[in-house]
Parts: C-alpha cells; structure tokens; sequence
C-alpha cells in the first residue's frame, strides 16, 4: 500500500551556513534543525572554521535561549557515540566541577560512589589555565591509563564500579572541534557554549543522574556567585530537558580546596580523605558531594542519609579498597597507594615566609593555581608536558593566625629560576592583617534543583 503523503515526512531542506549566522547575529532563535545542521555540518568538514567562529562570535554576543542550548548540546552530543550501560543494573550517575585550585574532588568520589552501590562512569579532563585537570592529577600514580577505549572502561566499570578517563575520539567529536575553535576565537567564556560543551560530554556517559559542583570566587572561571547561579541553572535545566536527574552545588573557590596544590601532592591528599583524614574543607565538600550523588541516584532517601552512607564508606575502608581496584584495573603502581612515598617527588622544597605577625585575610586563589603552573605543574601551553612532582602546600589558610617569619606555604620545585617567579607570585597572593577576617566565607554557597 502506498505511503500516505500526508503524513509522510516532508523532505530535508539544505540549510545554508551564513542564513543561520545571519539569524543569529540579528537575535533570532534557531530551531532545533538548523543548529543540527550547522554542528553536524562542522563536525564533518562541510562548514568551515571562518563560518563556524562567525557563528559562536553572534552566539557569544546574543546568547541562545534555553531551549537552543539544549539543541546544541543535543546536536553534540549525538555527533558521536552516546554510551548505552543498559547491562548494568545499578544507576549511572558522575560528578563535574567547572575548575579549580586544590580541587581533587572526583577523585574521592568516584570510589566513594561506587562502594556505596552506584555506576560511576567518569569522563575527565585536563587542567585548563590556573585550574587543575582530573587526569593529569591520576597520571602522577605511575602506570595510572586514562586512555582506554571504550570496550575497557566498559570492564573497569564491570569490575570495580568506577572508572576515570579522558574523552574518547568517538564521544562527542563536535565538541572537541569546537572547543578548539573557541579557544582561538574569544569565544569561550559564553555560559551557553559552556553548558553545551560540558553537557554534551557529561551526558555522552549514558548516565541517569548528574551532580554539578560550580566554582565561585578569586580561583574560579565565574567569579561572581551571579554569573555562576546563572550557568549551574542553565545546565540543570538541560540536563533535565534531556531526561536527567540533575542538582548543582555552587561552592566557594575564594582560596584552594584543601591544602595540597600540585598532581601528586594532591593524590597524597586524596588517600588522606579515604583514609578518614585529612583537611577539613575537603572532607566536608567531599561528603556533601557524594551525599548527593547517593541522593540523586536513589541510593539514599535523603541528602543526610546520603551523607552517613558517603562517611559509612571511607571508615569502613570499603571506598579506599574501591580506589585500590580502580588503580590496578587502569594499570596503575598499587604500591604507590600504599606507599605515598613512591608518588613522584621534586628534588626540592622551600618555604615562603610570612612578612609579618598577623592573620591570614584573604587569598588571591587564581595567583597560587597560576604559581603551580609556573612550577610545572599545569600548561602554559596546550603542548607543554606537565611535572607531576612539582606544587605548593599551604600550611596557612583564611583565617589562620600567623607569626613574622613563619611559613605560610612549601614549593615543591625541580627548577630554581620557576621556583623564584612562583614565590614571588604567592607572596603577593598572601593578604595579611591584624585582625583576622570578619566571617568565613560558606563552603556550600547554594544548591539548585527544579525537581
């Protein structure tokens, strides 16, 4: 029997590049098909990059509305392989932060989740700018993999519950043409391409639930609370548009998390929080994390009972254990867990002294991330290596009460001459006064979920 034109699909009608630009330069909103066009149009070589930058340029300077940036993290999204772990019963649930200094967050919450009884199939990135990156922090364990194909994460997954690694060539390809396309163009900074970018990833996953932690404060992308209200709901808001369970966590990044700035330092301090230890900002943002990750992933009934399961999990050791697995089915050195002394080292260390006697006011954050990339630690430039040993630990925090003389923070340092320009950096960073500060920034700014 013939089809019935009626109600046969009408015919695809080519969509012209520099129409679409045109539209949105003017501050008209797209429609789902014409921003489908343009991404699948530029992710396979049709639309070319003076095109394409035009268009981020007009998206940049006219925003998109809410419902043409879920068009465009959808279109991203499905540029590649959308991850389907059906076969595993358990719910499906990550964490990302928007970057920050001393932020090893993941790294405690991936084993903490899936001991807890939830899926965590964590796709990380690089450190960008003055802010850490989740796998250069993992590859300072030796033999640590975060490049596995998709068939092996799918096996750390079945084995252990968790698994970290980097973006894959076949998830969300748009993204990393595009993302590169920004970072040229002064495109970056718009919260809808951020939302789409970091979307299109997160939800390429396969996963049910995601827990945003937003970064705001001196050390932050958004340093205004506004800007990073803005971008937390706007993401929220997508992932829910796209069927998933979302809240997001707007925390302070006014000074580092923690207390160890730098790849292996941090790893130290990430097995100090799964061994029940460890700074108390740290462990207190950690626990309130993975509670709502527990809570999201209906493993728990409540963010408090979430939280009980998230501590009932590292004093058990059962999250430690977890780690443990996840180290050895990636190819890391298990014996560098154990030992944190076989975590690579610098060759030396100095203290910054504090100029006078007094109390710790403030923090310039960005200045003490931008010193551990100085050091070695982060890229100064896309192709730079980055030196696992080197960082900063700081022995004085807002807050913190300090004598003339005495030491503030320790470089780790293999490079005189860096060491010397770091130094200088975290000594202007240091704001010290007579009186300490008036009320203590909140840890937890605000949490935002529609449902």
């Amino acid at each position: 029997m013939p089809a019935n034109p009626a109600s046969a699909s009408p015919p695809l009608v080519p969509i012209r590049a520099v129409d679409v630009i045109r539209k949105k330069r003017d501050g008209q909103e797209l429609s789902k098909a014409e921003i489908e066009a343009l991404v699948q149009g530029y992710t396979s070589g049709n639309i070319p990059d003076y095109q394409a930058s035009a268009w981020l340029m007009a998206a940049l300077l006219r925003g998109l509305s809410r419902a043409e940036t879920a068009a465009l993290t959808d279109a991203m999204l499905r540029s590649g392989e959308v991850l389907d772990l059906s076969e595993f019963s358990p719910k499906k649930v990550d964490k990302h932060s928007t970057g920050g200094v001393g932020d090893k967050t993941s790294l405690v919450l991936a084993p903490v989740a899936a001991a807890g009884g939830l899926l965590v199939p964590m796709i990380s990135g690089r450190g960008l700018g003055h802010t850490g990156g989740t796998l250069d922090k993992l590859e300072a364990i030796p033999g640590f993999n975060v490049n596995l194909p998709v068939s092996q994460f799918r096996s750390v997954l079945r084995g252990c519950g968790c698994c970290m690694i980097g973006q894959t060539a076949e998830i969300a390809p748009a993204d990393r043409k595009l993302y590169a396309l920004r970072d040229v163009t002064g495109t970056v900074e718009s919260p809808y391409l951020i939302c789409a970018s970091i979307m299109s990833k997160k939800l390429a996953e396969g996963i049910d639930a995601l827990v945003l932690d937003v970064k705001t404060g001196s050390g932050a992308f958004m340093k205004k609370l506004e800007d990073a209200a803005f971008l937390a709901e706007l993401m929220v808001e997508t992932g829910e548009r796209m069927g998933k369970k979302m809240v997001a966590l707007i925390t302070d990044m006014d000074q580092p998390l923690g207390r160890n700035v730098g790849n292996a330092l941090e790893v130290v301090e990430v097995l100090e929080i799964l061994q029940g230890e460890g700074p108390a900002d740290l462990r207190e943002l950690c626990l309130e994390l993975a509670a709502w990750m527990f809570y999201v992933g209906g493993a728990a009934s409540s963010v408090g009972a979430g939280k009980l399961t998230a501590l009932q999990m590292i004093d058990s050791g059962r999250a430690l254990a977890k780690f443990r697995e996840m180290v050895q089915l990636q190819g890391g050195d298990l014996s560098a867990i154990d030992d944190p002394g076989l975590l690579p080292r610098s060759k030396h260390t100095a203290d910054v002294a504090s100029p006078r006697k007094g109390y710790v006011t403030a923090i310039a954050c960005e200045a003490i991330g931008t010193a551990c990339v100085i050091l070695g630690g982060g890229r100064e430039k896309k192709e730079d290596s980055v030196d696992p040993s080197v960082g900063i630990v700081l022995h004085k925090k807002v807050g913190d009460a300090v004598g003339a003389g005495e030491s503030l923070c320790t470089i780790h340092y293999n490079s005189a001459p860096l060491a010397a320009r770091a130094q200088t950096l975290i000594e202007e960073s240091y704001q010290i006064s007579e009186k300490p500060p008036a009320a203590a920034r909140p840890l937890v700014h605000q949490v935002l979920q529609r449902s």
